[in-house]
């Protein structure tokens, strides 16, 4: 096993109808107005989606990452970018919409640490690692959830 590689899978329901979540999540400079653990986020390419981003959780250290759109299908309700940096690899919203009304938002992501401290602590740090992930998770969802209600 590759202790520096990573496979996350993220569900989020939320109360906006899918139109509504895709329009918020394809505008990444935005991310740190309802995302905590999003500290900031520079455009590049004139694209809203992507950037150099800077992460950070509940741990004490940040995360760069340069992220570029690889497909944007707002019909299919997809948005996908690719990550280089602290983490290289990949990442993917997918929404589709509940019957309810509120949307299903599927959040996939592969990555390699490249963050030199993190490669140096890959073993005994995974269960750390992985559990700041899911702050940083649930942190996401929350905000999102509530940037959403007005909507």
């Amino acid at each position: 096993m590759d202790w520096n590689r990573y496979r996350f899978r993220s569900v989020w329901e939320l109360p906006a109808p899918p139109g509504a979540v895709y329009a918020v999540l394809e505008r990444a400079e935005e991310y740190p107005r309802w995302w905590p653990q999003v500290r900031s986020v520079t455009p590049l390419d004139g694209s809203a989606t992507s950037g150099v981003t800077v992460f950070r959780s509940f741990l004490p250290y940040e995360l760069h990452v340069t992220a570029r759109e690889t497909r944007r299908d707002p019909a299919a309700g997809i948005l996908e970018i690719e990550m280089t940096g602290d983490l290289e690899g990949w990442a993917r919203w997918t929404l589709t919409l509940l019957p309810g009304g509120g949307t299903h938002a599927v959040y996939d992501q592969e990555v390699e640490v490249g963050k030199p401290l993190m490669r140096r602590f890959a073993l005994p740090g995974r269960p750390v690692f992985l559990a700041n992930h899911a702050w940083m998770m649930r942190g996401g969802r929350r905000g999102l959830a509530a940037y959403l209600r007005p909507v």
